[in-house]
């Protein structure tokens, strides 16, 4: 398939317990069922409504049940039941452990990146001037 032949999402937000998405559909596709899995559990009470003022657009809502949160972190697919074709991946992070491991992973981005910096001349001569 095409790039424009393929579902596109946008607007993808998780509030109170609910991700939410806008889901454009290329003119004439018809309405893909999705699934939202975790692990190999699919999750129940996925809808996607028509937008009667936009055909081809779908509003998306997965609600991510409780007993699903815990320490670490917990993923969820959105895909197209009938392709098999994954849409999204919502992640959510919990847990007093993962402070840690933000944190490290912040660390290791930050060295990385001031490396980059000084690979690059341009980066180099600024940094010479306000002698860093």
């Amino acid at each position: 398939m095409r790039p424009a032949d393929l579902p596109r999402l946008s607007g993808e937000r998780l509030q109170a317990g609910l991700w939410e998405a806008v889901l454009d559909l290329p003119t004439g596709a018809p309405p893909p069922g999705i699934e939202a899995l975790y692990g190999d559990r699919t999750l129940p009470g996925v809808t996607a409504c028509p937008d009667p003022d936009r055909p081809g657009r779908h509003r998306l809502s997965v609600p991510i049940p409780a007993d699903l949160l815990s320490d670490g972190v917990q993923n969820v697919l959105i895909r197209d039941r009938s392709t098999g074709t994954t849409l999204a991946h919502v992640s959510i992070l919990a847990g007093a452990v993962l402070e840690r491991d933000v944190r490290a992973e912040l660390d290791l981005l930050k060295r990385a990146f001031r490396d980059h910096c000084r690979e690059i001349p341009v980066f180099q001569r600024l940094s010479q001037r306000s002698g860093s």
